[in-house]
């Protein structure tokens, strides 16, 4: 009985405590708050930004070449014989002007080849002033030979009718007859000689002709005997030395002009279409071959500044664009002229345009048409990022005409005036709000480099 009091007891503190914690728990529920909602608006990034603007533009197309003279002098000899005299500065790298006498063979061979020339031409002359004579002398026989012949005729006439009558004997008319036929072939044999002399003439006036004609190269072959500079050059490899004897046709030396030098600059397509569609005019004018009749290349600018030392430049001319495209890098193949490279050169501060100096080329034109320019780090995979009338992002898809340097020159999508991010945002969400600030110093270097100073180089 005790025992069931006892657990009689504990169950009813069970309900009990249970019976509490239900009472707790509806008070708590009636009397529990709301909790207190507060909104905080995102914070605004700041950004930098710059204006579209159509700016003056400069076209440009730039690549590489290696330097060459516009003109080199093969010296070869062009007749044969022992070398009496050579300029003691005939030396790879000397300079030398227009006119030094620089090799001088034996002329001896030369000097008799010209008497004996002088000789016989002297007597042809004398062949041609006697046959002359004889003319003249043969003429004036053959008028006293046709008067001896007409009263040989007239007595041969007078001997037949007396012989007729019989008044003359036979022997006397044979006689007569045979004396008027001598004297007919004397005539004759005048006739011949004097027919006979044109073509004798025309020989001797051949003969005369060619006899100057080996004075004359008897007289080319002296004057080539002493080798000059032909313009101011600089002398390359030498191969000819005194007391030497030279041969026709062997090579004597190499020497470069120092009037002009020119550089076969390489230049992508697209730079160079870009370049010359500037200056294309709307009708190709008729019968126009060359490049250079139908487009003009002097209204291009053209620099060229050695690789690896800073400062030193060239301005040259676009003078052709050699036919056909680079094998190895298909690229155009543009030839820029420096005109007297040697004429300010003040080495080793500023060393002249020679010979296989590897030199960088920039061709530029200023633009028909201004061009709306922008940072080209700021077109992001074919979008770029606006700031809107309420100072928030927009992302808008745009067409890339061509990139030049650190520009981006937009074809469509853009319009001038509108505010472009030039900052590099972790998440560019469209709508996001930002905190402008315009870079004016950025914009004023985007206007340098449209006019092409001050950037890096340009990418096709």
């Amino acid at each position: 009985m005790r025992f069931w009091s006892r657990r009689l007891g504990q169950a009813l503190a069970v309900l009990v405590g249970v019976a509490v914690g239900v009472a707790l728990l509806v008070v708590f529920v009636a009397n529990r708050q709301a909790p207190e909602r507060e909104e905080t608006a995102a914070p605004a990034a700041p950004v930098r930004t710059v204006e579209a603007r159509l700016l003056d533009f400069r076209l440009e197309a730039r690549g590489h070449g290696v330097a060459r003279p516009a003109e080199t002098w093969q010296a070869v000899a062009n007749v044969a014989g022992r070398v009496i005299e050579r300029h003691s500065g005939l030396e790879s790298g000397t300079l030398l002007p227009e006119g030094t006498l620089l090799v001088a063979l034996d002329p001896s061979r030369y000097e008799l080849a010209i008497a004996e020339a002088e000789a016989e031409l002297a007597s042809l002359t004398g062949e041609l002033a006697q046959l002359a004579v004889e003319k003249e002398n043969s003429g004036r026989l053959l008028a006293l030979e046709h008067e001896a012949l007409g009263l040989a005729e007239q007595e041969l006439a007078r001997v037949e009718r007396l012989a007729s009558s019989g008044s003359v004997s036979t022997s006397r008319r044979d006689e007569q007859r045979r004396s008027t036929l001598g004297q007919r072939q004397a005539v004759a044999v005048l006739e011949n000689t004097l027919a006979l002399m044109p073509a004798r003439r025309e020989v001797l006036v051949a003969q005369r002709e060619r006899a100057a004609a080996h004075l004359a190269q008897a007289r080319e072959d002296l004057a080539d005997t002493r080798i000059k500079a032909p313009y101011d050059l600089r002398l390359g490899e030498v191969a000819v030395e005194r007391h030497q004897f030279v041969g026709v046709g062997q090579r004597l030396f190499e020497a470069d002009s120092l009037e002009a030098a020119e550089v076969e600059a390489h230049i992508p397509i697209a730079m160079m279409r870009r370049l010359l569609g500037a200056i294309a005019p709307a009708e190709i004018p008729v019968g126009a071959l060359d490049l250079s009749e139908r487009l003009d290349l002097t209204a291009i600018d053209a620099e060229l500044a050695l690789v690896g030392a800073e400062g030193v430049s060239w301005s040259g001319r676009l003078v052709r664009v050699a036919s056909g495209l680079d094998p190895a890098t298909r690229t155009v193949r543009a030839v820029v002229m420096v005109d007297n490279p040697w004429r300010d050169a003040r080495p080793p501060d500023r060393p002249p345009l020679q010979r296989d100096m590897y030199v960088r080329a920039r061709l530029s034109l200023a633009s028909p048409e201004p061009r709306l320019s922008i940072p080209a780090s700021a077109v992001h995979q074919g979008e770029v990022w606006l700031v809107d009338g309420e100072s928030r992002l927009e992302r808008r898809a745009v067409s890339v005409a061509f990139e030049q340097g650190n520009l981006a020159v937009i074809a469509a999508g853009l319009e001038p005036g509108e505010r472009v991010v030039v900052d590099d945002l972790p998440a560019a969400i469209a709508g996001m709000a930002l905190e402008p600030r315009r870079d004016e110093a950025l914009e004023a270097r985007v206007a340098e480099q449209a006019l092409g100073q001050g950037h890096e180089e340009a990418r096709p």
